[in-house]
C-alpha cells in the first residue's frame, strides 16, 4: 500500500472495476476500496443455500448494455450466451390456458403464437413494425454511449422523427395504446418500462420511457444475454482485468470520507487494520451520488427508492405448465406473470397508494436452461434448476413499517402467481436444503440496501437519465462530472449508468484518459 495514487475509486462493483483497469492500463496507479468481502457489487454468483452446490446470480442476473468493446478493449474471458427464446407469457382465456410465445430470432412460431391469443395477424404486425423502429433507435445510441455526449438535436436527425418522437417526448402508454390492442402483447411490451423503475406507464415525466429505452438499446440489439458461470463471472473477469493491468484492489475497506478540492482529494477509510487515509489526484466514486454527498460531509437530499422484489429459488424440477407447453421452452427466456397492461396499471396504482399489489406482476427466468455450469454435476444430472423472480412495482415504502412480514407477504403472493399457471404445486417442485428448507430466498429494498449498499435498494441508484447532453453545457463531456474537477462519478449514477453495463466505468475513465 502506497501513500499516494493517481486514482482512489470508491468501491469495487463491475463500473469501478472497469474504470480500474482501463486507468492502470493506461499507466495511471489506481487504487479500489470495496466496503464487502469480495468485490463485485450486486454482481456476484453466491451459494444461496446452505449446503447446497449451486451458485446463483444473486442480485443481478443478466447482461445487454456490457459493450463488446469494453470486453474486447480489457481482454476479458467471457462467454455471454444467447437465450433460446425470448420470452413466454402464460396467459387464461376464455376458460383456456395458453402461452405467447417469441423465439429468438423470431420466426414461425412467433407469428402463429400471437394469431393462436389474439385471433388474427394483426398484432405481430404491429409488434414487428415497432420494433423494427426501436432496433433502428438503438443502432444510432448503442455506439454513443461509449463516447462523450451527444446533443439531443444531433441524435434525432439521426433517426426516425416519428419515433424518436414516440419514445422520447410522450409517455409511453400513449405509444402502446395506439400500436396494440391485446391486453396481453401490451403488458409485454411495457414490461420493459418499468423493471425498477416505479412509475405508471402515463407519467409526464417520462421515466418509465428511459427504462425502456435503456432496456432495448444494449449493444445495438437490446438482447439479454446469460453470464456463463453466473454473473460474479462479469465481474471475476473485471477484476483479473484490473489485477493484470497494475490496480490495487481493497476489501474490507469502509470508507468513511471523500474529500476533493479540484488539484488534489484525500479518501479515509476503515478495514481491518483500523483507520486509514490516502492521497491521490483523482477520485472516482462507484457509490451512489447520495452516498458521496455523505462520504463528503454534504446534505444528502431524498434517498432513491427501489421498487422491487427479488426472489431466488432452486427447483428439483421445473414444473408442468396448465397450457401443457414444454416447460425447458417456456422457461428459457423471460417468462413474464401477470403481466397484462391492465394488471401492471392497478398493481402500479395499488402500490402508490400504499398497499401491496393483489396480484403483482413478475418475471421469471432460469439461468440454469443456458447455463448448467452454475449447478454442481449430481444436481444437473437429477434435474434441478435455478429460477431467479423479479417482482414489479414494490417500492421500498411498502416495507418500510415491517421488512420481515411484509416481505414474507409479497414473496406468497408472487409466488401464488406463478403457482396459478402450473399444472402442479409449486412447492413440489422446490428443492430443499440438508435440513429439510424449501431453497426460497427473497429479497426487499431493504434487505438489498443492507447487503450491498444501494441506498433504498435503487438498482440504478436512482432514476435513469436520457443517454445525452442535457444541454449546451453537458455536450462534448462524459456524464461522469461532478461540482470538482478532480472528482468524478463511475457507477450507475453516472448520466448513462444503470445495469450491468461498465458504462459509467468507462466513461469516466475516458474523461481523465482525453483531458
Amino acid at each position: 500500500m502506497k501513500d499516494f495514487y493517481d486514482v482512489v475509486i470508491v468501491g469495487g462493483g463491475h463500473n469501478g472495476l472497469v474504470a480500474a483497469a482501463y486507468l492502470a492500463q493506461a499507466g495511471m496507479s489506481t487504487l479500489v476500496l470495496e466496503q464487502q468481502r469480495h468485490t463485485g457489487g450486486a454482481a456476484v454468483s453466491q451459494q444461496v443455500f446452505a449446503g447446497v452446490d449451486a451458485r446463483l446470480s444473486r442480485y443481478s442476473y443478466l447482461v445487454s448494455l456490457f459493450p463488446d468493446k469494453i470486453v474486447a478493449d480489457l481482454g476479458l474471458s467471457l462467454d455471454l450466451r444467447s437465450r433460446a427464446v425470448a420470452s413466454y407469457t402464460p396467459v387464461r382465456r376464455s376458460g383456456r390456458d395458453v402461452g405467447l410465445l417469441v423465439e429468438r430470432p423470431e420466426g414461425a412460431g412467433t407469428r402463429a403464437s400471437f394469431e393462436a391469443l389474439t385471433g388474427s395477424d394483426a398484432e405481430y404486425s404491429a409488434w414487428s413494425e415497432f420494433y423494427g423502429a426501436v432496433g433502428s433507435l438503438a443502432e444510432v445510441i448503442a455506439p454513443t454511449l461509449l463516447e462523450p455526449l451527444v446533443p439531443a438535436a444531433e441524435l434525432r436527425s439521426r433517426v426516425d422523427a416519428g419515433i424518436w418522437d414516440e419514445i422520447m417526448e410522450r409517455p409511453l402508454g400513449e405509444t402502446i395504446e395506439r400500436r396494440f390492442a391485446d391486453d396481453t402483447v401490451r403488458g409485454v411490451v411495457a414490461t420493459d418500462a418499468v423493471i425498477g423503475t416505479f412509475a405508471g406507464l402515463h407519467d409526464e415525466s417520462l421515466i418509465q420511457n428511459r427504462c425502456f429505452l435503456y432496456h432495448l438499446i444494449g449493444n445495438g440489439t437490446g438482447e439479454w444475454r446469460v453470464p456463463v458461470g453466473g454473473m460474479g463471472a462479469v465481474t471475476d473477469a473485471l477484476a483479473a482485468a484490473a489485477r493484470r493491468a497494475g490496480a490495487v484492489l481493497v476489501t474490507n475497506a469502509s470508507v468513511t470520507s471523500v474529500e476533493a478540492d479540484g488539484v488534489g482529494g484525500s479518501v479515509t477509510w476503515l478495514g481491518g487494520d483500523g483507520e486509514r487515509s490516502v492521497d491521490c489526484s483523482y477520485v472516482l466514486s462507484n457509490v451512489a451520488p447520495t452516498t458521496l454527498d455523505a462520504l463528503r460531509g454534504r446534505p444528502v437530499g431524498a434517498k432513491p427508492e427501489g421498487s422491487q422484489l427479488k426472489i431466488n429459488l432452486l427447483l428439483s424440477r421445473l414444473p408442468a405448465l396448465k397450457s401443457g407447453d414444454d416447460p425447458r421452452r417456456a422457461f428459457a427466456g423471460t417468462f413474464h406473470i401477470d403481466e397484462d397492461y391492465s394488471q401492471l396499471e392497478s398493481a402500479y396504482r395499488s402500490a402508490a397508494s400504499g398497499a401491496l399489489p393483489a396480484v403483482p406482476p413478475s418475471e421469471v427466468y432460469c439461468h440454469s436452461l443456458t447455463d448448467p455450469s452454475i449447478l454442481s454435476p449430481s444436481l444437473v444430472a437429477s434435474g434441478h434448476h435455478t429460477l431467479t423472480v423479479f417482482g414489479v412495482h414494490f417500492p421500498a415504502r411498502l416495507f418500510a413499517s415491517d421488512n420481515d412480514s411484509a416481505r414474507e407477504e409479497a414473496a406468497r403472493r408472487v409466488l401464488a402467481g406463478l403457482a396459478s399457471y402450473l399444472a402442479e404445486p409449486l412447492e413440489d417442485c422446490i428443492a430443499r436444503d440438508p435440513d429439510g428448507n424449501l431453497c426460497v430466498e427473497a429479497k426487499t429494498p431493504y434487505d438489498i440496501e443492507e447487503s450491498v449498499g444501494m441506498p433504498g435498494g435503487h438498482i440504478f441508484h436512482g432514476d435513469l437519465q436520457w443517454p445525452w447532453a442535457a444541454g449546451d453545457a453537458d455536450a462534448g463531456r462524459w456524464g461522469t462530472e461532478t461540482d470538482v474537477a478532480n472528482l468524478l462519478i463511475c457507477g450507475s449514477g453516472a448520466r448513462r449508468g444503470g445495469a450491468v453495463s461498465g458504462i459509467g466505468g468507462h466513461n469516466a475513465a475516458m474523461s481523465l484518459l482525453t483531458r
